[in-house]
């Protein structure tokens, strides 16, 4: 099946959307993981960093990048005029 124009550039944004909000669930979940110990000699709020990464912080970011990645999709559905399927 070939791919006109249209869809190959809605195609790369999809996945340069998905890759940006994938680098950041991997800076919040591993990388400060990796460092919870350095962060814990910060407090936030009365708490260690560290602890209020993983306790709150993560959830929270999390929630984020799904609202980011639903507002994003339907503003390029939009924009490249992609229409559900009806089911």
């Amino acid at each position: 099946m070939k791919l006109s124009e249209r869809q190959r550039a809605y195609w790369r944004s999809n996945l340069l959307l998905t890759f940006c909000l994938l680098l950041i669930w991997f800076g919040v979940t591993f990388v400060a993981g990796y460092y919870a110990n350095e962060l814990n000699s910060l407090q936030f709020m009365g708490f260690p960093l560290g602890f209020y990464i993983f306790a709150q912080g993560s959830m929270i970011t999390y929630l984020v990048i799904i609202a980011i990645y639903v507002t994003v999709m339907n503003r390029l559905d939009r924009r490249y005029r992609v229409k559900q399927r009806p089911s």
